[in-house]
């Protein structure tokens, strides 16, 4: 009988032993899991900041060159060069997301709440075209900042007409869609050697 007991006894206490490694082996995976998301998640962070900042340096020397061919105020958009990079390899969310804070804070900081809107709205229908094109996968890089430059004119065009009012300024449509395409090529050739240059480290987090 006392054999019997102390050989339950044993047992007893193997599968605790057990159990509590086992526990404590779960605890240790999910303490890998949570550094690891840690760390992903600052990383990622630091990508976004990095994009964001490459972006403004864009905007301001933007802010220098003046192309008034037709309609006043016709951009090369190079900071689109960044959001099609983003939204190639980090995907929509990570694209707006440096959009609208490349905006907001290049608004502030070479603009003024006017300019603010407009891009807005450009940037709005932008990225809608872009992400279509993206997400279908039917244009190539270059298809797909054509369809971004159109998109950021038409976005601001139609900010202008309900801003005036006036049907006139429709007349505009056809260079800003000229402006748009020409612009488009130069960006997506950009966008693309940027993703073929160092596409395959974005996002390895």
């Amino acid at each position: 009988m006392m054999d019997r007991k102390q050989n339950m006894t044993t047992d007893k206490r193997q599968q605790k032993n057990k159990s509590q490694n086992k526990d404590n082996q779960n605890k240790r995976q999910q303490n890998k899991k949570q550094q690891s998301i840690r760390k992903n998640s600052a990383e990622t962070v630091a990508q976004l900041g990095m994009f964001i900042a490459v972006a403004m340096v864009f905007s301001y020397i933007e802010s220098f060159i003046r192309i008034d061919i037709a309609v006043p105020g016709i951009k090369l958009g190079l900071a689109n060069i960044v959001t099609i990079v983003v939204l190639c390899k980090l995907g929509l969310a990570d694209a707006v997301l440096v959009s609208v804070l490349r905006i907001f804070l290049s608004s502030l900081l070479f603009g003024n709440f006017t300019v603010m809107i407009y891009s807005l709205a450009g940037a709005a229908v932008s990225m809608l075209f872009m992400w279509i094109s993206v997400k279908t996968g039917f244009f190539s890089t270059t298809g797909t900042s054509i369809l971004g430059g159109v998109g950021h004119n038409i976005g601001q065009l139609i900010v202008a007409y309900l801003v005036i009012k006036n049907q006139n300024i429709l007349i505009y449509a056809p260079v800003l869609l000229i402006s748009g395409t020409v612009t488009g090529v130069l960006i997506g050739l950009a966008a693309a050697f940027v993703i073929r240059a160092v596409g395959g480290q974005i996002g390895k987090v």
